[in-house]
């Protein structure tokens, strides 16, 4: 296809065409990858704890263990992750389990810098088997890739994105230990018997999935070039629906993803984006839109005390949405000052201006931040955070 920049490593033919060159060679590597994890204390416990009762589970659904291919697809609003497998490249995947997601950081869309909390969304690949994670045990993922080191924060788009269990997080995918044990398992014999590229691709929604789609619907509603990501990943969902085969997905010059033998229109010119107000700012600093920091500012008490802190926000608001209004999500931009002083918020994505003028107010009020660092200075860093609406925490 024509003006391709980039082709993701987790194609097909990219699988089929990696075991055929270097079939000889997996032999050797994959029995010293399987042998080394027996030979740490959390993966050798999960194995014996673990490894009997997936054959079961294995043999139950007609698969063949161990599996030599698996494919991890997770839904954000849906909190599901699912995991599919099979033993040879040209048979269609099957549907082994579908682990609940513990926790969701953020809101639908992708992950666009670092700091935002958000999960990311597109197609990505194991890149990282951590025995000693923080949180157990975790998978990492291979954030960002080639589409979002166009289209993410050029001096930092952010990383350190993994499958994990504890069941907590700001910004990758938990699970609980038990799963994490069997999925750990599961990608260390794929990777074992030579797929070197597991795929994990991350949607916003279940796209079959009526309640799902309204819910996508209604907030990609006045952004069109979010709409525009969530149709790019959507054919990549129906392809799999269909087929049970992986797509071949590209990238283009401009970062956005290609399901190739799919051409859409553009999106983002059938309806003009809702203008934004003129932001409210009572202490103004001007700060270039993008610092290379070292270190990121700090909320008192941490990400999870900041997930906290917006949690409450969006409970408070609730009261201010017009008319029958239950819902919403917004998004904010402010600035962490040098000083750790949070200063100049606007609202980029809001609702109507009394509602935004009041979610400024309330915002204004924002305890002072550790601030970022820069070659050991103090300096101001520009944010940026989407918040839910909600009486409560969302519970797709």
């Amino acid at each position: 296809m024509r003006n391709l920049c980039a082709l993701l490593v987790f194609t097909v033919l990219f699988l089929s065409a990696s075991a055929q060159k270097n079939g000889t060679s997996f032999a050797s590597v994959s029995t010293s990858f399987m042998e080394y994890q027996k030979t740490l204390p959390r993966p050798a416990e999960a194995l014996a704890r673990k490894e009997d009762t997936l054959e079961k589970q294995f043999k139950a659904k007609k698969l063949v263990w161990p599996a030599k291919y698996i494919y991890i697809r997770s839904f954000k609003y849906d909190s599901q992750m699912e995991v599919w497998a099979k033993n040879d490249i040209k048979e269609p995947f099957q549907l082994f389990k579908t682990y609940k997601v513990c926790a969701l950081a953020g809101t639908l869309g992708p992950k666009r810098m670092g700091g935002d909390f958000q999960v990311p969304e597109g197609f990505y690949y194991i890149n990282e088997f951590n025995p000693k994670s923080t949180y157990y045990l975790s998978l990492g993922i291979n954030y960002p890739n080639a589409s979002d080191r166009i289209l993410s924060d050029s001096l930092d788009p952010g990383g350190d994105i993994y499958i994990h269990g504890s069941c907590v997080t700001v910004g990758c995918i938990p699970i609980t230990d038990n799963q994490i044990d069997e999925l750990y398992i599961l990608a260390a014999h794929a990777k074992d018997a030579g797929q070197d590229f597991i795929p994990v691709h991350i949607f916003p929604i279940r796209y079959n999935v009526k309640r799902s789609v309204d819910f996508l619907n209604g907030l990609t509603k006045d952004d069109p070039e979010l709409k525009q990501f969530a149709v790019r990943l959507e054919d990549a969902f129906d392809y799999f629906e269909k087929y049970h085969q992986l797509p071949v997905v590209m990238v283009n010059e401009k970062g956005n993803y290609v399901i190739d033998g799919i051409v859409r229109k553009s999106i983002a010119t059938e309806k003009e984006a809702k203008p934004v107000r003129k932001p409210v700012a009572h202490r103004t600093r001007n700060i270039p839109d993008l610092v290379d920091v070292r270190e990121w500012p700090q909320f008192p008490g941490g990400g999870q005390a900041f997930l906290d802190y917006l949690e409450q926000v969006g409970k408070e608001m609730v009261a201010y949405l017009p008319g029958s209004m239950k819902k919403a999500h917004v998004q904010v931009e402010f600035i962490i000052d040098s000083d750790g002083t949070p200063v100049n918020f606007k609202v980029v994505k809001g609702v109507d201006e009394d509602f935004d003028d009041e979610l400024i107010s309330h915002l204004e009020k924002m305890p002072n931040w550790q601030p970022a660092v820069m070659n050991d200075k103090k300096v101001a860093k520009k944010m940026k955070q989407s918040i839910e609406i909600a009486a409560q925490a969302p519970n797709p």
